[in-house]
């Protein structure tokens, strides 16, 4: 992608999952790449992984004031994406309501105080990542959908305040990442199977294909106010 060549592109939540093979694709398609999460010592792991002459930086998106003195003290960028989140899964009804604020506070609200504070050059992008629970919810897993939708209006809303610069979101379906790595290897590894036989893409995502559909959205300067689902189909199924 050649039009990212060269241009400033900052992950947050760039250490590992997701957001590692998004600093990884925009790196490898020549833009200048930082990196940002809360844990050091993911960080160093996540440069070694990209190469290059990508930089990292501790952030905890969380911290509004720490979010603020970072975009001060950084020069404008073309392209900001923000996948760092932690949160919480269980039923409404038996999911601790400090939990259900914490998962809120680190999805939704770290995504909106990044929005804020962030120095964006005109047609650049803001990329938000949700979730396909946003359309197709869980009844084990109410919040994390609703936390996902707030996200898709809040890019839609932004996209309208903060134009030229685009806003846009992709939302995934399941995706192999290192959060399911909790998991018994037997449990995940039945767990992927029995998804892809049900999925008509007849396999789970990858962090490189959410990275691409970033990249996309990044790159596509009529690209903006969207929700791009990538699900392998599971809205339908």
């Amino acid at each position: 992608m050649q039009q990212l060549k060269d241009q400033r592109f900052l992950v947050l939540g760039g250490s590992s999952g997701i957001g590692l093979a998004t600093a990884r694709a925009a790196a490898g398609a020549g833009a200048a790449v930082t990196v940002a999460s809360r844990s050091r010592h993911k960080l160093d792991a996540a440069l070694a992984a990209i190469g290059g002459t990508a930089r990292a930086v501790v952030l905890d998106t969380t911290d509004n004031g720490a979010v603020e003195r970072f975009f001060a003290d950084e020069s404008p960028w073309d392209h900001v994406a923000i996948s760092a989140a932690e949160t919480a899964r269980g039923p409404v009804r038996g999911l601790g309501l400090d939990a259900a604020r914490a998962a809120m506070e680190s999805k939704f609200w770290g995504a909106y105080q990044v929005a804020r504070a962030a120095r964006i050059g005109p047609g650049g992008s803001l990329t938000f990542v949700s979730g396909y629970m946003s359309e197709r919810p869980l009844a084990t897993a109410v919040l994390q959908g609703a936390i996902n939708a707030a996200l898709e209006g809040l890019a839609r809303g932004l996209a309208l305040e903060l134009a030229p610069v685009r806003v846009n979101t992709v939302s995934p379906g399941l995706i192999e990442t290192p959060l399911w790595s909790r998991m018994a290897e037997a449990d995940r590894a039945a767990m992927f199977a029995n998804a892809a036989e049900r999925l008509p893409a007849r396999r789970v995502g990858r962090p490189e294909d959410v990275a691409n559909a970033v990249l996309f959205l990044a790159a596509t300067p009529f690209a903006t106010g969207s929700t791009l689902r990538l699900d392998g189909g599971a809205a339908i199924a």
